[in-house]
């Protein structure tokens, strides 16, 4: 991975994670406070309590996303330590989805006289489940690409002894 792109990653996961920072502060003062910042009203607390849960999720995604970069440029992704930050974003990932239902379950009440928006919305989380089933998929090529650098090492060595 060349250095502009890494840095370019890393520049966009700054950016990701100070904007999902900002909105979590925003709701954990909306709560602290007890009202609403636009109306004065009492605060959506559900809804307010899901977003942070799913800036968490967002957060434990990009961390991961970093260590795994940062491991392309050192050239060690392909060991067993790497298996750890792919099942973060995996996990990540179904939080991500799991929270998705929610505020669908939390909307769905309000859309009685169009109910599409719920199946919409329900849609959505499965493709975000989809995105998961992916990721999972690449770890398993990752499994196999980390099998068969051991495998190879173990053969080098075995050269090196006959040589």
């Amino acid at each position: 991975m060349g250095k502009l792109t890494v840095r370019a990653l890393r520049a966009v996961l700054v950016v990701v994670l100070t904007g999902t920072l900002f909105v979590q502060a925003g709701m954990v003062w909306a709560l602290v406070s007890g009202s609403d910042p636009e109306d004065g009203s009492l605060p959506l607390t559900p809804l307010r309590v899901i977003t942070i849960l799913g800036m968490v999720s967002v957060q434990v995604a990009l961390v991961c996303v970093w260590r795994l970069v940062a491991m392309v440029r050192r050239g060690t992704v392909f060991s067993h330590a790497a298996f750890r930050y792919v099942d973060g974003v995996i996990g990540a990932i179904v939080a991500a989805a799991l929270v998705w239902f929610a505020v669908t379950v939390i909307n769905a009440p309000g859309q009685r006289d169009d109910p599409g928006v719920t199946v919409i919305m329900g849609g959505i989380g499965l493709a975000i489940l989809g995105v998961a089933l992916i990721v999972l998929v690449l770890r398993m090529l990752l499994a196999q690409a980390v099998a068969r650098d051991v495998q190879a090492a173990h053969m080098q060595a075995e050269l090196d002894e006959v040589i």
